[in-house]
């Protein structure tokens, strides 16, 4: 007979695949102090704790259900991320956090400074930088350029100009295009920009 903990993650998961309900009792088992240590970490109280951990572990099971699992190997950091990201959808319910509204008045940087963060305000804005990460990178490469030399580099429109060779009417209207473009990927995604 095989000791449980001789068995790999990704063996577990594909015997779990193929029908052996143990094999994920087993993966609970082998990963539950350390997930459940992780999920307490950031929201400090055990029912929540309980809810994101069983929370957690349904998204799993549907996940390998429907056949989406190509983790190979990376068994419990996938679990983790998992887990992650519900730590930070409980933030945003419990904290009513409101949608986006496009307005003209809206400036999506001004989402992104707060020097002084707890735990879950931390994890929130981890997200929103990756999110808004994820937002420029559609952008198009002339908008791209100026966005991340004027908010990332905090160059002047005078340097951007310089530095793209073009006119800083021409730099200024990208930004602008920019911002508008944004904007629209915010709502296209249903992104929410708020911690």
């Amino acid at each position: 007979m095989v000791r449980k903990n001789t068995i790999s993650d990704s063996t577990l998961v594909s015997d779990y695949i193929k029908g052996n309900e143990a094999s994920l009792g087993i993966l609970i088992n082998r990963h539950q102090q350390r997930l459940f240590s992780f999920i307490y970490s950031k929201v400090q109280d055990r029912d929540i704790t309980e809810d994101v951990f069983q929370d957690t572990f349904i998204k799993v099971i549907r996940t390998l259900k429907k056949g989406n699992y190509n983790e190979e190997g990376k068994f419990l950091p996938w679990v983790m991320r998992i887990a992650h990201n519900l730590v930070i959808d409980h933030f945003r319910k419990s904290n009513r956090m409101p949608a986006f509204r496009n307005t003209d008045e809206f400036d999506i940087f001004s989402v992104l400074g707060d020097g002084n963060l707890n735990a879950e305000k931390q994890l929130i804005q981890e997200q929103i930088f990756s999110d808004v990460r994820e937002l420029v990178s559609e952008l198009p490469e002339e908008q791209k350029e100026v966005l991340i030399m004027r908010m990332y580099k905090d160059m002047s429109f005078k340097e951007i100009s310089e530095n793209t060779g073009v006119s800083i009417n021409t730099a200024l209207g990208r930004m602008r295009y920019a911002l508008i473009n944004m904007r629209k990927l915010i709502e296209k995604h249903k992104i929410i920009l708020v911690n």
